[in-house]
């Protein structure tokens, strides 16, 4: 990270009626001396238009809950944005023509809508990463050096999220799943296995298998099980709170501002905003 600006980022976050938007306004009002916050997006459609984006969370911020996104994207140097692929690319459209910079924690892209978001980065930086949690990006780190050490181990990834996540397996989970294809010289689109039932035979050697559960309010759990004869190794990151998410997805903000500042435009991940590329 670069040093720490002179001025506050003017910060937009999207999705501010959700529970990580909650976070993240929580997560800006509570460092004014890094962030401001500029705007508060909801859908047209939603109840919370016309409210502080504070009141939530017992703050009040001065900023109303709006829909206007151009407005948005005009007064705010960064937008956070947590939401579904649609909103996102519809943000991102707009960010991209009034020159504001974005940071995507969105889960469910398809491949093109990657496409796309790596197109308008052409003309505003932008962060993009399924988890913005700082440990789950190391865990990565360690996922990809596995599978590249355990090179004839079987290789699993279990996950549980809330009962409230549409999205399956999680994005996050297949982050883990790419990372281990890599490391393992293949790719996820070759090896994954998304389900099993019935008489399905035996175990493809080579394969990346998912396991995906929900229930109750779980903020999300992730394990990558290398499976060997005569011993396992597994990672697990347990995520107990949203707020290390926010955390990290405002160090991305600083980060794609800088870049910003700089005139360096891309699409970059958590490992370029972590300093993990060279790790």
């Amino acid at each position: 990270m670069g040093t720490a600006p002179l001025t506050p980022i003017r910060v937009a976050v999207a999705g501010a009626g959700g529970r990580m938007g909650q976070m993240l306004i929580e997560g800006v009002l509570t460092s004014p001396s890094s962030f401001e916050l500029t705007a508060a997006l909801e859908l047209k459609a939603s109840p919370l238009l016309g409210r502080d984006a504070g009141a939530a969370i017992g703050r009040v911020s001065g900023v109303l809950i709006s829909d206007d996104v151009e407005a948005a994207a005009q007064r705010s140097e960064v937008l956070i944005d947590f939401t579904r692929p649609e909103g996102t690319l519809r943000h991102a459209r707009c960010c991209a023509e009034y020159g504001c910079a974005i940071v995507v924690g969105t889960t469910g892209l398809s491949e093109a809508d990657k496409a796309e978001l790596a197109s308008l980065a052409r003309r505003v930086p932008m962060v993009v990463a399924a988890n913005m949690s700082v440990g789950v990006n190391v865990m990565l780190k360690l996922v990809r050096l596995a599978a590249q050490r355990l090179s004839d181990y079987d290789i699993e990834i279990v996950e549980i999220h809330h009962k409230h996540k549409v999205d399956a397996p999680s994005g996050t989970a297949l982050c883990l799943g790419e990372a281990a294809a890599e490391g393992a010289g293949t790719t996820l689109t070759d090896a994954a296995v998304y389900a099993r039932e019935g008489i399905c035979g035996e175990r493809r050697p080579g394969t990346i298998g998912f396991a995906t559960l929900r229930g109750g309010d779980v903020v999300g759990e992730h394990t990558v099980l290398f499976c060997g004869e005569g011993e396992r190794v597994e990672l697990t990151h347990r995520a107990g709170s949203r707020r290390n998410f926010a955390v990290g997805a405002l160090r991305a903000a600083q980060f794609v501002a800088e870049r910003h500042a700089e005139g360096i435009n891309g699409v970059y991940t958590m490992e370029d905003v972590l300093g993990l590329t060279d790790v």
